[in-house]
């Protein structure tokens, strides 16, 4: 008779065992479903466009950005892809190679590098002396990673280049 119940108390021991693990399961499956309920999406403004020739058939472009967290904790930026388009024309397509840290609250400045050929710039060439305010288009994803996991962010950018 005690070895029965000596045997029901350790079965019962593995099953409360086991249902704490399995609804600790399912509140961490349930917090990365509210991620992104949570999580503030990270905004991303262009300051800048620096041109430096390369060659006499290419230049590089480095989009120097203003990266924003809204959040109340630190994001990272794990990876980032871009396309800028001036007066609605694609010039180049951009890739950030290294994660950067992105503080709570706070805004900060990344560089992303473009390579383009200077036969894609022709038309916005001249429309670059001509105009002061030239407008553009930065779109691109986003993937951010903080204490929630790993969320990818497409966005869109439209704004004035002068």
């Amino acid at each position: 008779m005690k070895n029965k119940l000596i045997s029901t108390a350790i079965k019962s021991r593995k099953v409360r065992f086991r249902c704490g693990i399995l609804l600790l399961f399912a509140f961490s499956i349930c917090l990365m479903s509210c991620a992104q309920l949570l999580l503030q999406k990270p905004s991303f403004a262009l300051r800048k466009v620096i041109l430096s020739p390369v060659s006499f058939t290419e230049s590089n472009l480095l989009l120097d950005l203003d990266a924003q967290n809204p959040n109340l904790f630190n994001l990272t930026l794990k990876s980032f892809e871009c396309s800028i388009y001036l007066k609605n024309e694609e010039i180049g397509n951009g890739r950030l190679e290294k994660e950067i840290l992105i503080p709570s609250v706070s805004t900060t400045r990344i560089q992303v590098p473009l390579n383009v050929k200077y036969k894609d710039l022709r038309g916005i060439l001249k429309v670059l002396f001509a105009e002061r305010d030239l407008p553009y288009k930065l779109e691109g994803n986003a993937n951010v990673s903080s204490v929630f996991g790993s969320i990818n962010f497409p966005f869109s950018k439209e704004g004035q280049i002068d």
